[in-house]
């Protein structure tokens, strides 16, 4: 029996056996009890949330459980402690941890020829000067890598172009995500194998791709002994994208010189000046799945594969990257004016198509994989299925973490018993939400 396997055996007997007792304590030590299950319960989907995700969403669902959790404690060691207590959260933690085990993710890529002349492109200054602190440009020496560093005034797409002519036959980039679509828009075209080291500040698509944020030096084994995938690529007016493009509050706002020092206050500001009484609001149209125009609320965004929202496990994050589909979702979209002549707002709206069309009056302010631009109507949105190779170390995920993870509870409690039958885990797909539209 495999270890994933064993985990979820695990996490399904003790979990369930946790719940129980929990339930039985709640009602034998009323209140007391019921206010420590509340405790277990709350935490325990906090944990389930951070527990099948990577970075700041999986700091931020540990730590909320993690505080829950101490309180527990406290009410514990205020009121005694009792063996019933300690069982039950000992059973939590051991739920948890085996959970975490068998959701584990690792997808065996085809291995392929490692390249004869691959170049490393870095920007020293991203992602606080990573590429220093981890000495990339040694690192991808000791492994045959040519690295190039980026500096004023320089131009990637020529430098890159310079590369292949001189016989590069891979290309990687470590630096931020729009750096990381020049070069992959290129590798994809002259059909070369490209890798993404996470040297930036979020890394989004190396993490969707199923590279190791956390292993930057690691992830130039890719051209070492690496697999390789296929993904999609997307474009707005013929400009490359790998993550995607946001119309609206956002995009307003990133335009403004305050925002790089204080993003937060800067989005705030800038909401009652596009959708508060007298604000500028947003004349974006675009054409939905059912054939008929509708007019933006406060964000369209629109991204290379559809994003998981609005969901516990995963939410943020893209199942596939290969589905050949844009994802298009429109936050906030005017609706019409209720009695009190206020307009009226949908929460969320989401689809998929391979192409999109955006038109308006006016130059449009866009952030394209965080970058400020502003683009002339109508944005010509599409999809490019399967033209980038990209090459990932055999010790990383291989895919996204919400590739294999359920999107609750139930599902994670159906998923588990599949791993603990033995079954192979089932590749998770965004579930078909089109919108009701009236």
């Amino acid at each position: 029996m495999r270890r994933q396997q064993i985990a979820a055996v695990a996490a399904l007997i003790v979990g369930t056996a946790t719940v129980v007792f929990a339930i039985g304590n709640a009602v034998s030590a009323f209140p007391r009890g019921l206010v420590l299950l509340a405790c277990v319960l709350i935490a325990g989907a906090c944990a389930w949330y951070g527990v099948l995700r990577r970075g700041m969403a999986r700091v931020a669902g540990l730590a909320v459980a993690a505080l829950v959790f101490a309180g527990a404690v406290v009410l514990i060691v205020i009121d005694g402690a009792r063996f019933a207590d300690l069982l039950i959260i000992a059973g939590f933690l051991a739920s948890l941890a085996a959970s975490r085990a068998a959701f584990g993710i690792h997808v065996d890529l085809p291995r392929v020829p490692a390249p004869s002349q691959a170049v490393l492109f870095f920007n020293p200054k991203s992602g606080g000067g990573k590429a220093e602190r981890f000495k990339l440009a040694d690192e991808a020496h000791a492994r045959g890598i040519e690295p190039i560093e980026l500096g004023p005034p320089w131009d990637l797409e020529q430098l890159v172009r310079d590369a292949i002519a001189r016989g590069a036959d891979a290309l990687a980039m470590a630096g931020g995500d729009g750096s990381q679509a020049i070069v992959a828009a290129i590798a994809a075209e002259r059909e070369l194998p490209y890798a993404c080291i996470p040297a930036g500040t979020r890394n989004h698509f190396a993490l969707d791709l199923g590279v190791d944020r956390d292993d930057v030096v690691g992830a130039l084994d890719a051209f070492v002994d690496g697999g390789e995938r296929t993904v999609d690529l997307a474009e707005v007016n013929g400009r490359v994208f790998v993550n995607n493009v946001s119309l609206g509050v956002y995009a307003e706002s990133v335009q403004k010189q305050e925002y790089r020092d204080a993003k937060i206050r800067t989005i705030l500001d800038t909401v009652p000046d596009m959708l508060g009484p007298g604000g500028s609001e947003l004349d974006l149209r675009w054409t939905g799945p059912t054939g008929q125009t509708h007019h933006s609320g406060a964000m369209v965004l629109v991204s290379n594969n559809r994003y998981r929202l609005g969901r516990a496990v995963g939410s943020g994050t893209r199942p596939r990257i290969d589905d050949g589909l844009l994802g298009i979702t429109v936050v906030g979209e005017p609706k019409g004016r209720g009695e009190s002549g206020r307009r009226l707002q949908r929460p969320l709206r989401e689809f998929s198509a391979p192409t999109f069309e955006v038109d308006a009056d006016q130059p449009i302010a866009a952030g394209i994989d965080g970058e400020a631009l502003r683009l002339d109507p109508p944005l010509n949105f599409v999809i490019r299925p399967g033209v980038l190779r990209v090459r990932i170390a055999r010790k990383h995920p291989g895919a996204s973490p919400s590739a294999v993870a359920p999107e609750g509870l139930r599902d994670g409690v159906v998923e588990l018993a599949r791993i603990a039958l033995g079954r192979p885990q089932k590749p998770a797909t965004p579930r078909p939400r089109e919108p009701q539209w009236t």
